[in-house]
């Protein structure tokens, strides 16, 4: 058989052929790709966005010695460069040229204290000052010197002041402070500087140079801290005997170096580097590294993980289909060289000469557009993961196999005559006892999975991937096994009726098992993955919208650092587009017995839950003007006085676990505005349509939030958004491939049913009854499996439990509710009906061009 010749005989089926591959194999491709590109960019905005003292790798060391001490710049760099040299290959990649160096001490205290407060002047050294900060007043420090003081020599260190210290703390240029408590040091402050750029990341290494930090302590003392800068020539004068000294190298990761697929070993490195580290250390002086990246790493991976369980399981899915449909279009194929193979093989050719030839065939149509799927792919940006290679070979594969079992099988003796519609083999007992291990294996393994949980991503657990694998195949099992006997007693019913179409089309339906095995196996998965899809993505949508709903507690949130004047309200409550203003004063206040300091919110509940409107939060509600509602972290405690505003006698109503739009861990209370003496707030939960800019302008010290504003910044996660367009593009593509499977399943049966419409027409059916008794032949069948596959979708994301944990895209919220809208099946339901009808009328249409009386010489009713 020349095989150039049989694809162009076949050119329709082959074409129909390559086009179905090309597709498959561009799918299976390209989405690894995409979803492969969205990780890491989610990656890198999560590494970027972070604060530079949770990404960065900073080495300390903490001198014990005076042999320990570093007293140069030089011996700063040496170390520097031998840390870089340390850091294994992995993290070598990701860490930026630069970073800076510093020398601080920690809770020097001053001799003088400001109005009863403790003062704290620390002394600091940074490498790259000069890039960092502003000279605004004085000059800058120079070198130490000496003086007498209680008859003793000490050093005297010259520095500069951030200028909030200046308005705070009551530092001026010219002054001379002691600091220390049993060894002292002088510093003169010669220089007031500011933070050239306060905004940048690196400061987050270094907070307490740009400002002041005020703390207040439970005994109610007041605390001032500062750290003060000085010149290269200072560091002579910084000893760990006199200081509490501590030594920083920032090694800064540039994180768009970073990708998905590297965490692991980025991990395993940060661990490898901090037991280098930890070496590298003597008696004299102890290093250790600090950083946040392992946490940020793990976070990252935990997000990951629950995105790659979701993508596994539908291109798993969307990859079972396609390679279903590419059967179907293998099996027309070789149903279209049935009788020159046929023919071949009757003239002497061999098994495996009917065989390669076949097979030979389907290569050739297959082969090429799978290279070009695969070639198309790489127009989609992102990496390239194994499996983009795997795909097309999976899809080539299993075609060229598929084609020649089934030649084997149709052509093992020659002139192998057969009638599947007449009589229908009884399965084998191993065959039933198979089938029976499916069904009964499924469902005992989706409850083994709720019960022990998921021990990872679908990539660590492959318990996950086939247990899904397993409950379609066994809904497919049953659907086919059971399907007929309905069926036949639709039968019987017919036979009792005088028209024939009713009963012959039923009966030819529940005839077809043979021939409809593949179509089910097609359809099945294609409409429960296409369902569990659209569910999850129904299900992330409506979380992320409460989540965004619990952070901000109301449709715009105004909050103040100060209570907002009455005045202000008013205007606030007049702003056109303000339907609905509810006031709330938070604070933190003292519990008597215990001496507390919890945080509390006195709001008006009645008018927060109208603000509200129909929002999906659910409220708490207080029966009482002197009940109040406590956190977990408070406990139950009966009676009990507060001292916030004024003393107040509260009585414990219940416990809540959080607090739309305030609090949602920790210790806090709700109790009533009545609590109040006065109508103070500063908090203002509001309803309308008005633009935020408007409100901040009302109230100028205040923060605006607003819930669009909550959901569109959860939405912008690329995680979140990559989840939700692949579980779009996976329920399109299925939806169009149950589709092709329904139109392939009438062109595989055409000749048949043609010829068994042909001969029922020269016995006086007409064409209206020939197009019913093709639609009564075909429903069934959509419509069963239709069901089955429905009901699979929608049992899926309760089946899978613990395996299909989203939290990560909905703003930390569990997801949970998985009821989807009537949108979905019944759009399915309806699309697959109707290209029933549409292709068993099409084929009817196509029929009436069959010459009656050329059907009656082939000699069939003979």
């Amino acid at each position: 058989m020349r095989i150039p010749l049989g694809l162009r005989v076949h050119a329709g089926t082959s074409a129909l052929l390559v086009v179905l591959t090309a597709v498959a194999c561009l799918l299976v491709s390209g989405l690894p790709r995409m979803m492969q590109a969205s990780f890491d960019e989610a990656l890198r905005r999560a590494l970027t966005t972070a604060a530079a003292v949770q990404t960065d790798l900073t080495v300390t060391g903490e001198p014990a010695a005076p042999n320990g001490d570093l007293h140069q710049r030089a011996r700063f760099e040496d170390h520097d460069a031998q840390w870089r040299r340390l850091l294994p290959a992995a993290l070598r990649s990701l860490i930026r040229p630069g970073g800076h160096m510093s020398a601080k001490t920690v809770r020097t205290p001053a001799a003088a204290t400001i109005s009863g407060a403790v003062t704290y002047i620390n002394l600091g050294w940074l490498s790259d000052a000069d890039r960092r900060v502003d000279w605004v007043e004085g000059r800058e420090p120079g070198g130490p010197s000496t003086m007498v003081h209680d008859g003793a020599t000490i050093p005297v260190v010259e520095v500069g002041v951030v200028d909030e210290a200046v308005r705070r703390m009551g530092l001026r240029i010219g002054q001379t402070r002691m600091l220390g408590s049993t060894t002292l040091t002088a510093v003169r402050i010669v220089g007031v500087f500011r933070a050239k750029d306060p905004g940048d990341r690196a400061w987050s290494h270094d907070a307490d140079v740009p400002h002041v930090t005020w703390v207040r302590l439970p005994t109610g003392v007041e605390e001032f801290h500062t750290t003060t800068l000085m010149s290269d020539d200072g560091l002579a004068a910084l000893t760990s005997g006199a200081h509490n000294l501590t030594y920083r190298w920032v090694l800064p990761l540039d994180g768009r170096a970073a990708t998905a697929l590297g965490v692991p070993d980025v991990e395993a490195a940060i661990a490898e580097f901090e037991r280098q580290l930890a070496v590298r250390g003597t008696s004299v002086i102890s290093h250790r590294l600090v950083t946040g990246l392992p946490k940020l790493l793990g976070d990252f991976l935990t997000a990951l993980a629950a995105a790659r369980t979701v993508m596994y399981l539908v291109l798993g899915g969307l990859l079972a289909v396609a390679l279903g449909v590419i059967a179907l279009g293998v099996r027309l194929l070789t149903d279209r060289m049935e009788h020159t193979l046929a023919l071949a093989r009757a003239r002497g050719g061999s098994l495996w000469q009917v065989t390669v030839a076949g097979g030979a065939l389907t290569a050739l149509a297959v082969g090429p557009a799978a290279l070009a799927g695969y070639g198309l792919s790489f127009l989609v940006p992102g990496p390239v993961p194994p499996i983009v290679h795997l795909g097309p070979v999976v899809v080539v594969v299993t075609a060229v196999s598929f084609a020649v079992v089934r030649l084997v099988l149709a052509h093992r003796t020659p002139l192998n005559e057969r009638r599947d519609d007449v009589a229908t083999a009884r399965p084998s007992a191993r065959r039933v006892t198979m089938e029976v291990m499916v069904v009964v294996l499924a469902p005992a393994g989706a409850y083994l999975l709720r019960a022990r949980g998921l021990s990872g991503s679908a990539r660590e657990d492959p318990f996950l991937l086939l247990i899904p694998i397993a409950l379609t195949l066994a809904a497919a099992l049953i659907t086919l096994r059971c399907y007929p006997y309905p069926l036949r007693l639709l039968v019987r019913l017919a036979a009792r009726g005088r028209a024939a179409v009713p009963f012959l089309g039923l009966t030819r339906a529940a005839r077809a098992r043979s021939a409809s095995a593949l179509p089910v196996l097609i359809l099945l998965p294609a409409l429960s993955v296409s369902v569990f899809a659209a569910v999850i993505s129904d299900g992330i949508a409506t979380t992320q919208r409460l989540a965004s709903w619990q952070k901000v507690g109301a449709p715009i949130k105004l909050t103040s650092a100060a209570d907002i004047p009455a005045e202000t309200i008013e205007r606030v409550r007049g702003t056109p587009g303000v339907e609905r203003v509810a006031l709330a004063l938070t604070g933190r206040v003292r519990i008597g017995d215990t001496g507390e300091w919890p945080y509390a919110v006195a709001v008006d509940l009645a008018e927060w839950r109208r603000v509200a409107g129909d929002g999906p939060l659910d409220l708490p509600a207080l029966s009482g003007s002197t009940s109040a509602l406590l956190s977990p972290g408070l406990g139950a405690r009966g009676t009990f006085e507060i001292m916030w505003l004024s003393p107040a006698k509260l009585t414990t109503q219940g416990m809540i676990d959080t607090l739309p739009g305030f609090y949602f861990s920790g210790q806090f209370l709700l109790v009533p505005r009545e609590v109040l003496p006065w109508p103070a707030a500063n908090t203002l939960l509001i309803k309308g349509d008005v633009a935020p800019a408007e409100l901040a302008r009302l109230v100028p010290a205040a923060t605006v939030e607003t819930q669009e504003r909550a959901l569109a910044a959860i939405q912008a996660d690329p995680l979140a958004g990559t989840v939700r367009s692949t579980l779009l593009v996976v329920t399109v593509a299925l939806g169009v491939y149950a589709l092709v499977a329904i139109v392939l399943s009438l062109v595989v049966g055409a000749p048949e049913r043609a010829r068994a419409v042909s001969l029922l027409r020269t016995l006086g059916l007409s064409e209206r009854q020939a197009r019913r008794l093709t639609v009564l032949e075909l429903l069934p069948l959509v419509l069963v499996t239709a069901l089955a596959g429905l009901a699979l979708g929608l049992g899926l994301p309760a089946a899978l439990g613990p395996g299909v944990d989203m939290s990560s895209y909905a703003g930390g919220l569990p997801v949970g509710d998985y009821t989807p809208g009537l949108l979905t099946p019944a759009a399915l339901a309806a699309g697959l009906t109707l290209c029933a009808l549409a292709g068993a009328y099409a084929h009817t249409a196509i029929g009436r061009r069959r010459n009656l009386g050329a059907v009656l010489r082939v000699g069939d009713l003979t």
